[in-house]
């Protein structure tokens, strides 16, 4: 058997410089560390597979759903023998990769590695097709709040002294997002909703290239994923003023919650996941299921993972994940049905 390789669409990378992040660096290394071990034959087709599995990716190389997504590539490399290719297409509010693999042959050689967004998609009825309907929900490789990030030229130290901020000058402020009616996009209308503000908002094609304005100094505010944001956090380039979810996170148990910090009853959260074609054989499932979870879990990988502000999701089977997605898809379209997107 010749040996595995992650490979990198190398038009995508070119839209990132001639080499890669800092932190894409380090997260590789943890990838080819942390590679699961080799998964039975009886777990799936015995053929399975026999060229090159895809995996989509609906955000620019250098955020944290891009790095988690090559983590789990090079796992999922050394699990089944077979190269794995990272493919970066951003735009469209994640709808651009979605609309590839919904439309994709159902054979476990293209899948997509996305956030909650897709299910936001769906409340939205951005797509012609039931996204519950269209894939199948394969394994949760991680779970993590937001950190509410701004540069350090912003004259603010909190939540409550932006909010006093946005206040007072109106439509002044910007958040960037990975685009139009993502998660990030949501969470700023609940925000402005919940502290009576109005901050504009900036759809990116992706999360990196929001990362990359915030820290030129070209925007004022991201809710940026904890993976993401942490080096530029240490570093001084950015600055931390809560989190998102209702607790505190371990590595930085002095940054509030939204909650806590004053906007009361605000909370987002994100997951990034993997997801198959609808058909896809129940056996090529659970033979990604087990190669990528068991990588997401080993003491290594939970250390990363927690050191940045995030951990990984419980084990669980392919169904018992349609099960969560099934639950979490309901709550969000209750919870998207009163807002005004279109004012954004």
């Amino acid at each position: 058997m010749r040996r595995p390789t992650l490979i990198t669409d190398t038009l995508q990378r070119s839209t990132m410089g001639t080499s890669p992040p800092r932190v894409l660096r380090a997260w590789s290394i943890v990838a080819m560390v942390s590679g699961a071990s080799p998964v039975h034959a009886e777990s799936g087709p015995a053929d399975y597979p026999v060229k090159p599995v895809r995996l989509v990716a609906p955000v620019a190389p250098g955020g944290g759903l891009d790095l988690i997504t090559r983590t789990a590539a090079q796992s999922l490399s050394s699990a089944l023998g077979q190269s794995v290719i990272v493919d970066n297409r951003p735009g469209g509010g994640t709808v651009i990769a979605m609309d590839i693999v919904a439309k994709a042959v159902p054979d476990g050689y293209t899948l997509f590695s996305g956030t909650d967004t897709f299910m936001i998609v769906g409340a939205l009825k951005r797509v012609s097709y039931d996204v519950t309907k269209a894939f199948e929900p394969v394994v949760r490789m991680t779970s993590q709040p937001a950190v509410v990030v701004v540069p350090p030229s912003l004259p603010v130290r909190s939540i409550k002294e932006l909010v006093a901020y946005a206040k007072a000058k109106p439509d002044a402020l910007a958040l960037g997002s990975a685009g139009i009616r993502t998660n990030g996009h949501l969470g700023l209308v609940r925000f402005n909703a919940l502290a009576d503000v109005r901050i504009v908002h900036i759809p990116y094609k992706g999360s990196a290239p929001a990362m990359l304005d915030i820290i030129a100094g070209q925007i004022h505010m991201v809710f940026a994923s904890t993976i993401a944001a942490t080096p530029y956090m240490k570093s001084g380039r950015l600055k931390a003023l809560a989190v998102t979810g209702l607790k505190r996170v371990e590595s930085m148990p002095e940054v509030p919650t939204v909650d806590e910090a004053g906007v009361r009853g605000f909370k987002m959260t994100n997951s990034f996941n993997i997801l198959a074609p609808a058909g896809t054989p129940a056996g090529i499932l659970r033979r990604v299921n087990d190669a990528v979870g068991t990588a997401m879990r080993t003491p290594e990988m939970r250390k990363r993972l927690t050191a940045d502000g995030s951990e990984p999701a419980d084990a669980h089977t392919p169904d018992q994940f349609k099960a969560e997605i099934t639950k979490e898809f309901s709550e969000i379209v209750k919870q998207v049905a009163p807002m005004d997107i279109k004012a954004y």
